[in-house]
């Protein structure tokens, strides 16, 4: 399989194995170099076709059909069933035929075919309700504990990482599985040489189920006293089962954090992966997050894989992260406990880093979502001299700590609260965000009495049976630019 192949190739390179294809699949398509992503071997199937928007045809079925005859590739393996028996039939059948594919897969995907009925189911706020998977049971494998190794993740936490005897999966090679922390080794009973019982979950993470039979002479696993990447101390504070390595200078933290800021949902840094970040501590170029905004081209170029032209794009990339609003600078601090959703509550609420900075425990407990243990987190984030430092070179790097709301004082839309939900035919969220903001109007994420109107796109979700639950006026794209344009 070309997964499989990919990674022996990266092995023979004395390059990391990639953990399974969907990281493969998503790494190699944000590639700098285009080659590279060519030599991956990428394929996929097409499963719906839409213009200007909108779904062309009036079923998933006809679009399924039409993108075939259209030259793109369609998976031939489907089926339109007439009733749940034929569908039940069909699940099962492919669930004992799965390993005849030439890819992986851990399940099927069950959609109503008409448009129209999809569109009265709607969405949730995650997914639409007229589709469901149907997962396959996760495959397991016997095999032996050779080792068990610890990680260090980016808030320092240590996890446990057992290393198998190699063996096949859902024909995948498996030699490595996530025992989560020191309290899941304890209740498994397992230990080094230890025969155990591994799956692989939803065909992705492989774990250890159960120990199936204790080896001749096996050893205990201890959670280190001191940090196995820096020698820095390790500690387990009460109440947590994770031990946390407390250096914060620890190399493998700083890889991890790194990492976590340039995230797409974060401050979306396209290039900047896991090889890189490796290079850039190991090297010296980087010591904190905000040294990313002070790398050149130049310094670039000399890294494995980093010719002028891959060099000059990810610098550009760095240089346009800078733009990125409140909410991705916030995320991107790397708060514990604080996500994006989180970071997004917290920017439109208090509308700066400096007021969030601020607050006391329970000014910030007035979020919507921010409970106790979010704000005190919050609160010390704050108080530590690093996290200060980093705020301080973070905002002389140029990046944005004021909430972006160009309100207007006394605009057509003052006092007004909109609520987007859907595709909107013609103007992108952000765009028709803008708009609104730009009149006077405020945006926000959730439906209440407070709203004044929701506008609604194609596939609106919950938020529109919220609306129409508690009254709330709902339009569309074009009754919104009405109002705008009055």
């Amino acid at each position: 399989r070309a997964f499989e192949r990919l990674n022996l190739e990266r092995e023979a390179e004395g390059q990391p194995r990639f953990a399974n294809p969907r990281n493969a699949a998503a790494g190699s398509i944000r590639m700098l170099d285009p080659s590279v992503t060519a030599s991956r071997r990428l394929d996929y199937f097409a499963y719906f076709l839409f213009t200007d928007g909108a779904p062309h045809y009036d079923s998933q079925w006809q679009s399924l059909e039409a993108l075939e005859k259209l030259g793109f590739k369609v998976n031939p393996h489907r089926r339109l069933c007439a009733g749940i028996e034929e569908l039940v039939e069909f699940c099962r059948e492919w669930g004992e035929r799965r390993e005849q594919l030439p890819y992986e897969t851990d399940g099927i995907v069950v959609k109503v075919d008409l448009v129209a009925q999809q569109r009265q189911l709607g969405w949730t706020a995650k997914a639409p309700r007229w589709a469901i998977a149907f997962k396959f049971p996760a495959q397991q494998q016997t095999t032996v504990v050779e080792a068990i190794e610890v990680q260090v993740g980016r808030t320092g936490a240590l996890t446990p990482v057992a290393r198998l005897k190699p063996v096949t999966v859902g024909g995948v090679t498996v030699s490595r599985a996530t025992l989560h922390n020191e309290d899941e080794i304890g209740r498994l009973g397992v230990e080094i040489g230890d025969s155990v019982l591994i799956e692989r979950s939803g065909d992705v993470i492989p774990k250890v189920v159960r120990v199936v039979e204790k080896g001749k002479n096996p050893r205990a696993f201890r959670m280190p006293k001191q940090c196995p990447v820096c020698g820095g101390h390790v500690v387990r504070q009460e109440g947590e089962a994770a031990s946390r390595c407390i250096n914060t200078n620890c190399p493998a933290r700083l890889k991890e954090s790194i990492l976590h800021f340039a995230a797409r949902s974060v401050m979306d840094i396209d290039g900047m992966g896991e090889a890189l970040a490796d290079q850039l501590v190991d090297r010296g170029l980087v010591k904190s997050v905000a040294d990313l905004y002070s790398l050149s081209a130049e310094a670039l170029i000399p890294l494995e894989r980093m010719g002028r032209k891959s060099a000059e794009e990810l610098a550009a990339n760095i240089g346009r992260s800078r733009e990125n609003g409140l909410p991705r600078v916030i995320s991107g601090l790397g708060i514990p406990f604080v996500g994006v959703r989180t970071a997004h509550i917290l920017a439109h609420t208090f509308g700066s880093l400096d007021r969030i900075a601020a607050a006391d425990e329970e000014t910030l407990q007035q979020a919507e979502e921010v409970g106790p243990k979010v704000a005190q987190s919050i609160q010390q984030f704050f108080r530590e001299p690093r996290n200060q430092e980093l705020v301080r070179r973070l905002r002389e790097a140029g990046l944005k700590f004021e909430q972006a709301v160009a309100r207007k004082a006394g605009g057509l839309l003052a006092g007004k609260v909109f609520v987007l939900t859907g595709t909107l035919p013609h103007l992108t969220r952000e765009e028709a965000k803008a708009k609104i903001e730009a009149a006077g109007g405020k945006v926000t994420g959730s439906v209440s009495k407070k709203t004044t109107y929701v506008v609604a796109g194609e596939e609106a979700g919950s938020k529109l049976d919220k609306a129409r639950e508690l009254g709330v006026a709902v339009i569309d794209e074009a009754g919104l630019l009405k109002i705008i344009e009055y």
